[in-house]
């Protein structure tokens, strides 16, 4: 009996552990990526190099619930047309760096998260890049599987740490028509610690 009840128990345990795990607040859908515009005769060579993350978008964040501070996606094209791309964050007091490889799959401004086994939970990881003029901005959308779960958010990159309130509109005009609201869009403070140098 006591055998029993120590079962019945473990798996009472496990089912509310994957419960809990899938009780995260309910995801917008993420728009099928034919609904998500690729930017047309994307230059590889010409979107390399620093891009501040003025704004951010997705149907994981939250005004208010999110950190509002800028950071630095720095794109380096490797010969095999992949970036190496490393972003730059300010954590508490300390300069934060993480490094990815975005491969090219596709089409030209589609990618793939590269070495994905380093990810342990992510199925799949895909990066367009939607819309740039590549001296001034640019609209990048990322969609992630993990777990059971569909992330997706877009990105307003600056070349500077200012863009235009047309270009910030453009941007809020992106997010929404993927299915997002006002709720969902962030534009970050600037800062110059770690991010500028």
């Amino acid at each position: 009996m006591a055998l029993h009840l120590l079962c019945l128990g473990l798996t009472l345990l496990g089912t509310l552990q994957t419960q809990a795990q899938d009780s995260s607040p309910n995801l917008i859908p993420s728009p099928p990526l034919s609904k998500v515009p690729l930017q047309p005769d994307f230059q590889h060579d010409q979107f390399q190099g620093k891009w501040y993350v003025t704004g951010v978008a997705g149907n994981a964040f939250q005004k208010g619930k999110e950190s509002d501070t800028m950071y630095t996606d720095t794109y380096e094209l490797k010969d095999d047309r992949s970036y190496n791309v490393t972003a730059t964050l300010l954590r508490g007091q300390v300069c934060d760096y993480w490094i990815r490889t975005f491969v090219p799959s596709g089409q030209p401004g589609q990618f793939t998260l590269g070495n994905m086994s380093r990810y342990h939970r992510i199925q799949s990881y895909i990066v367009r890049v939607t819309a740039t003029n590549y001296n001034q901005f640019a609209i990048v959308f990322f969609k992630k599987r993990s777990g059971n779960r569909v992330y997706f958010k877009t990105t307003l990159y600056g070349r500077t740490k200012e863009l235009s309130p047309e270009l910030k509109q453009r941007f809020v005009s992106f997010a929404k028509s993927l299915g997002l609201s006002d709720d969902n869009i962030i534009f970050l403070e600037p800062i110059e610690k770690c991010i500028d140098g």
